[in-house]
C-alpha cells in the first residue's frame, strides 16, 4: 500500500471497522495519521479496502460520472467491441464493462459498487448511448465480497442472442447466458497475429472456446484446423460460427490434457498449436499446482509440433508473472528436448490498461515460439 498499491488486506490493519461500514467509503491512514487515500471498505472480504482516490472524495454521482467519462475518453476511436472500464485501472474498483456494439456487459465485483448498480447503469446508458446493459453478476469473485450471484438486464427484458461482426467474422453472441461476458475481447489482436503464420499449416486450437483463433487461421489459408474445448456449448457455438463464416474447421469436445495424453505416442502432427487455457491459478495458493499444469501442457504441445512448428501460448492468471511463465516454458523445452526460440511477446491490449502500481491489473501475457 505504501508503494502505491490500491488495496489493503485484512491482516494489514490494526483493527477492523464495524460491519455497518461495509460497502461505504472510508479514509485510510498510516500509524502516523498520514492520509493514504479514500476508498471502499468491506470487512467480509480479504481485501478490506480499495482506493478510489488519494484525496478525500465521496462515492456519488459526480465521482462516478467523472470516472466513466475518463474511461470512455481513453478508448475513443477503438471501435464498437472493446473493454470500456477495467476496475482499478479506471478508478472504479470491481467494475468491469465490455462493449458489444450497442450492448454493454457489466460485472460488479465489490459491495460498494454493487450498491451503486442502478446509478452506474443510468450513467453508462447516458454516456455511452447503449441500447441495453446486461449485468453479469455471476462471477465467483462476488462470493468473496459476500455478494449473491445474479444475471439481469437494465430494462428487465431478456437479451436475445444474435450475430455480431467482430474483426470481419460473424460470431453468435449470447451475452446474457454465455461464458464470462460472452466473448473474449482481450485476445482480438492475437487472433490476427497468430493467423498471419497459419497459411498452409496444420493448426490445433486448444481451449478454443468459440473458435476465434481457429476461424482466423482457417481464413488465412491453414491446411487443416482442429479446435478443442471441454465445454459442449462452446464447441456447438464454434461449429455454428464456422458454418456462418463458410470456413472449414473441425471442433471436438474433449479434455485437452486427456487429448494430448492419448496422442503422446503419435508422430508430431501439427505445424501451429495455440494454447489459450482458462486461468489455472485463481489464487496465490493455487500457483504452485498451476505452474505444473502450464509446464505439462506446454511440454505436450511442444512434443506434438513438427520441427520448425510454432506454439502460441498464453496465460490469463494474474498471479503468474512473466518470469514464471518464461521459467515454465524453459522447463518444458528442456524436457521435450526441443530448441525453442521466442518470435513474439504478447500482452493484453490497450483497452485493458495496466496500473503500474498494481500487478493484478496485468493478467494476459504469452509468447509466440518456434520449436525446432
Amino acid at each position: 500500500m505504501l508503494e502505491g498499491h490500491p488495496w489493503v488486506f485484512a491482516n494489514e490493519v490494526e483493527a477492523l471497522l464495524p460491519a455497518e461500514n461495509d460497502g461505504s467509503v472510508v479514509e485510510c491512514r498510516d500509524r502516523a495519521g498520514r492520509m493514504l487515500g479514500t476508498g471502499i471498505y468491506n470487512s467480509q472480504s480479504q481485501i478490506i479496502w480499495r482506493r478510489l482516490s488519494r484525496d478525500r472524495i465521496e462515492l456519488n454521482e459526480a465521482f462516478l460520472r467523472r470516472s466513466i467519462e475518463r474511461a470512455l475518453a481513453k478508448r475513443s476511436g477503438a471501435g464498437d467491441f472493446k473493454r470500456l472500464i477495467w476496475s482499478e485501472s479506471d478508478d472504479l474498483p470491481g467494475v468491469v464493462v465490455d462493449q458489444f456494439g450497442d450492448t454493454l456487459v457489466v460485472q460488479l465485483q465489490t459491495l460498494a459498487m454493487d450498491k451503486c448498480s442502478v446509478l452506474l447503469g443510468d450513467l453508462l446508458k447516458e454516456l455511452s448511448s447503449a441500447a441495453e446493459i446486461v449485468f453479469r453478476n455471476d462471477s465467483n469473485l462476488r462470493r468473496l465480497e459476500g455478494l449473491p450471484p445474479g444475471v439481469h438486464t437494465r430494462s428487465g427484458n431478456p437479451w436475445e442472442p444474435r450475430w455480431a461482426k467482430i474483426d470481419g467474422f460473424d460470431y453468435w453472441l449470447d451475452l446474457q447466458h454465455g461464458q464470462k461476458t460472452g466473448f473474449y475481447l482481450d485476445q482480438r489482436l492475437q487472433h490476427a497475429a497468430v493467423a498471419k503464420h497459419a497459411a498452409g499449416r496444420r493448426v490445433l486450437d486448444a481451449f478454443c472456446n468459440q473458435g476465434a483463433f481457429a476461424l482466423h487461421c482457417a481464413k488465412a489459408g491453414a491446411a487443416h484446423v482442429l479446435g478443442l474445448d471441454s465445454a459442449d456449448d462452446a464447441i456447438a457455438q464454434a461449429r455454428k460460427n464456422a458454418e456462418m463464416n463458410q470456413l472449414k474447421a473441425t471442433f471436438e469436445t474433449t479434455n485437452v490434457f486427456d487429448w494430448f495424453t492419448a496422442q503422446r505416442d503419435a508422430a508430431p502432427a501439427w505445424d501451429l498449436i495455440i494454447l489459450d487455457p482458462p486461468p489455472f491459478a485463481k489464487s496465490k495458493s493455487a500457483l504452485e499446482n498451476a505452474l505444473r499444469g502450464y509446464k505439462e501442457l506446454n511440454l505436450r504441445a511442444m512434443k506434438a509440433l513438427a520441427p520448425g512448428g510454432l506454439l502460441a501460448t498464453y496465460t490469463c492468471s494474474h498471479h503468474m508473472h512473466d518470469t514464471e511463465l518464461r521459467t515454465v516454458l524453459a522447463q518444458a523445452a528442456n524436457d521435450a528436448k526441443r530448441r525453442v526460440h521466442i518470435l513474439e511477446w504478447c500482452h493484453q491490449p490497450a483497452d485493458h490498461p495496466v496500473l503500474v502500481t498494481m500487478p493484478e491489473s496485468e493478467y494476459l501475457r504469452g509468447y509466440l515460439l518456434q520449436v525446432e
